[in-house]
């Protein structure tokens, strides 16, 4: 992180309280997609006793590069010192450890739920085709079965297309070229 940011750590020390700064972590966590709304901005500008979002927009990129890097990086309790540079007060490297330790568990769960999680195949089957009266050429039609267990879009998809001889060649091609990666990637792992 660029060390100006940092310097704007201090103004966390205007809050009234541990808990205006909990919130304020809270509200930057929840809104991590979306980014604070003018209501919150509102809130958090009166906690921190700011006149404009030029003193506020630099601390609240600080936080947020701070909870990411906490979060994504899977900090362990005897490293969140080292996410702080000398330069930062001792009482406020204790507070937002003490606060980034409490929410850790929690935040980490949200990133799992936030984990698109795709669709695996069930079943596959396949007929013969003429692509169409006036065609001789033959086409594959393939009827794909897909299980979707994401919580938001749990059960079943049927999916069908169709391929002529020339992209089932390359689909094929392809597909062997699959199982040979994976085949050398399990030799690799023994």
């Amino acid at each position: 992180m660029e060390r100006s940011l940092w310097g704007h750590l201090p103004l966390l020390m205007r809050s009234n309280s541990k808990e205006s700064v909990e919130y304020i972590l809270q509200a930057l966590w929840r809104t991590r997609k979306t980014g604070l709304d003018p209501a919150d901005r509102d809130i958090v500008r009166d906690m921190l006793q700011l006149e404009n979002d030029s003193d506020l927009d630099p601390l609240l990129v600080c936080l947020r590069m701070l909870i990411r890097r906490f979060v994504y990086e899977n900090v362990s309790k005897d490293d969140i010192h080292k996410l702080f540079p000398t330069e930062v007060l001792p009482e406020l490297q204790r507070l937002l450890t003490l606060l980034l330790q409490k929410f850790q568990r929690e935040w980490q769960d949200d990133l799992l739920k936030d984990r698109v999680t795709l669709p695996r195949l069930k079943t596959m089957t396949w007929d013969m085709a003429n692509q169409d009266a006036e065609s001789v050429d033959p086409v594959v039609i393939i009827n794909l079965k897909l299980q979707n267990d994401a919580q938001s879009h749990s059960g079943e998809l049927d999916v069908k297309f169709q391929l002529a001889q020339d992209t089932l060649e390359t689909m094929l091609s392809s597909m062997y070229s699959i199982r040979d990666q994976l085949s050398n990637m399990s030799l690799e792992d023994l």
